[in-house]
């Protein structure tokens, strides 16, 4: 039984919570996690649950250390645009700026080359490299479950040296360089830049690099990183004065074309299989199309025809492609859910009434620039770390957390008349939907704030439909000294530690930060009231969620790191969560790093001759 430690006046809560945890450790996971069998996202996401009774997802086992995937896809012979590196000529932005409204600087940077790089090298560049004994391997300025770093990324734009050609071409993180892969006049092209657009970035994942090491689990995992990278393209534009926004309305077919996923990379020769299956498979290494983001001046809004754009993007593959992708691994594992499943959640158009829209810009609420430490956004997101271990120590002052909290919020600084929902803040304004992710927070550390579960409500819409899910002796109550305008509610006091590391796969760096969190989405009914495509967006917005608790956690001096191992039944029960209305996507640690001196720290650039 796990054991918490209360106040008296909440031991009857204590009793009941613990009683929970209990019945749940002997339950049986199949009556918590029945699926409907429509639903291809529900049933997806019930089977690749972890639980405390039935174990963990399937998996490998074991790691095939001979075919660890490259982290590295390139394409050869490609022509290649060389970065400047660092990119010159981009005056640095204090990191509290970057939320007020509009973002400096006050004019939008023009598209150069020096610009894509600096956009580039903020967003999803190499920040470092480690070493260790015998290992050597880099890290990048988007996080990724397992440093693994399935997100590749490809930018549509016109040459800046070589006006009127539209370039389609591959980021290469490894040498900061654009791999171009095909070409035309833009004059044959004119929706996919709609002025004043400034580019178009999308992003494709390779499933492979994450189910090598986590198996049918790793579609969550590539879903969250979409998410990180959306967020990291969003801030790194805003410090250059540009605007990010989701084409959400093109089809997964669309994207194929933008990516090239037919060039450059078999097809599976026989279809999917029907079944997990062992051996040489290049066809997994093929790249997913997941999402384009428009790239424009902040303050603007370009005009988007959907299907227009669609029928500009098919005829991309009537032109010529260079460059064949190189081989990850000799052999592979073929987790055959997860094809099916991406397949299933593919988005085939607009939804009915979908149209491209800019929401205006709202600032972020703040209570002090004087929170943060004196770094620039460009230092933060390049020291951005995610953190191993974690002290058991080090408090938060309160008023840091409420900073925190209120750079979480969808919406932004809202009037009284307002609710939470609309995504208006940055990085949030990149996607199209009203938030669907709330937050329910361990807080172990935080100074004038009692220990116990909380609730961080970020759209307020979904607020009677939480309290009726929940747990009916939860207090909802507003913590002392709440800033007016952040819906952060107190369930119950006390030690939430040994839960928040149980219910986390036993993970100590649960309960030795300052404060963990489950992102808890309205589940069910999204995907039957929107459509199935709507799965992996879900964990875009938990992956946004995420980037700006890494960030946030940097800029105040300390650290994070996102958790994907978690029992998610055992989330429910200790919320009172039941069936699918609402499910646990994400988990969440900040506190104080403990640094292994034993790694050492190498530049990112020039970084060893190696693919690691």
């Amino acid at each position: 039984m796990l054991l918490l430690r209360h106040h008296p006046a909440s031991l009857r809560r204590r009793v009941r919570l613990d009683s929970a945890i209990h019945r749940l450790a002997m339950s049986t996971a199949a009556s918590a996690s029945a699926p409907p069998a429509s639903s291809a996202g529900s049933d997806y996401h019930c089977r690749t649950k972890h639980s405390l009774t039935a174990g963990y997802a399937r998996g490998p086992g074991r790691l095939d250390w001979a075919n660890q995937p490259n982290p590295f896809l390139r394409f050869s012979p490609p022509s290649q645009i060389p970065l400047p590196n660092p990119p010159p000529g981009i005056a640095g932005i204090p990191y509290p700026s970057l939320f007020h409204s509009p973002p400096p600087p006050p004019s939008p940077q023009p598209l150069s080359v020096d610009s894509l790089s600096a956009l580039l090298f903020h967003s999803l560049a190499l920040s470092a490299w480690k070493s260790a004994g015998v290992s050597t391997w880099s890290l990048r300025v988007n996080p990724s479950s397992g440093n693994l770093h399935p997100t590749e990324a490809h930018l549509l734009f016109e040459h800046p040296r070589d006006p009127g050609r539209l370039v389609v071409s591959h980021y290469a993180p490894r040498d900061h360089l654009l791999e171009v892969r095909s070409a035309a006049p833009l004059a044959d092209f004119p929706a996919l830049l709609p002025p004043p657009a400034t580019a178009v970035l999308a992003l494709s994942s390779i499933f492979w690099r994450e189910s090598w090491k986590y198996g049918e689990r790793a579609l969550r995992y590539c879903n969250h990183d979409v998410g990180h990278a959306l967020a990291a393209v969003a801030v790194a534009a805003a410090a250059l004065g540009w605007d990010v926004r989701l084409l959400d309305g093109l089809s997964d077919e669309d994207l194929g074309y933008l990516v090239g996923v037919e060039k450059g990379a078999p097809p599976p020769p026989d279809g999917l299989p029907d079944k997990m299956v062992r051996g040489k498979a290049p066809w997994v290494e093929r790249q997913h199309p997941d999402c384009a983001v428009l790239l424009f001046p902040a303050g603007s809004e370009p005009k988007v025809d959907y299907g227009v754009m669609s029928a500009a993007l098919r005829g991309l593959d009537r032109l010529e492609w260079v460059g064949k992708a190189n081989a990850l691994s000799k052999d592979h594992v073929v987790w055959d859910v997860i094809y099916h499943t991406a397949e299933a959640v593919k988005k085939h158009g607009p939804a009915p009434g979908e149209s491209f829209s800019v929401n205006p810009w709202r600032r972020n609420a703040a209570l002090s620039d004087d929170l943060y430490k004196e770094l620039t956004v460009q230092e933060v997101v390049r020291r951005r770390r995610s953190a191993v271990d974690m002290d058991g120590v080090h408090v938060m002052g309160r008023d840091t957390f409420y900073q925190i909290m209120l750079h979480c919020l969808p919406s932004g600084d809202v009037s009284p008349e307002e609710l939470q929902g609309p995504p208006s803040a940055l990085p949030f304004r990149v996607l199209p939907w009203d938030a669907e992710v709330h937050a329910t927070l361990f807080v172990h550390r935080v100074s004038e704030l009692p220990k116990g579960l909380y609730f961080l409500v970020r759209n307020e819409e979904h607020f009677d439909m939480l309290r009726r899910a929940m747990r009916q002796d939860f207090e909802w109550e507003r913590p002392e000294g709440c800033p007016d305008g952040l819906p952060l509610y107190r369930l119950m006091k006390g030690d939430c530690q040994q839960i928040a590391m149980q219910i986390s796969c036993f993970q100590d760096i649960a309960s030795h930060g300052c404060f963990s969190l489950g992102m808890i989405a309205r589940f069910e009914l999204v995907l039957h009231e929107k459509g199935e495509w709507m799965y992996p967006r879900l964990f875009w917005e938990t992956g946004v969620l995420g980037q700006v608790l890494y960030l946030e956690a940097h800029a105040v001096g300390i650290s994070a790191t996102g958790i994907g191992c978690y029992f998610d039944d055992a989330v429910h029960e200790v919320l009172g969560l039941k069936d699918l209305e609402f499910q646990s996507l994400y988990h969440f640690t900040v506190g104080a790093p403990v640094l292994d001196k034993r790694i050492m720290s190498l530049p990112a650039y020039p970084g060893p001759g190696i693919d690691a």
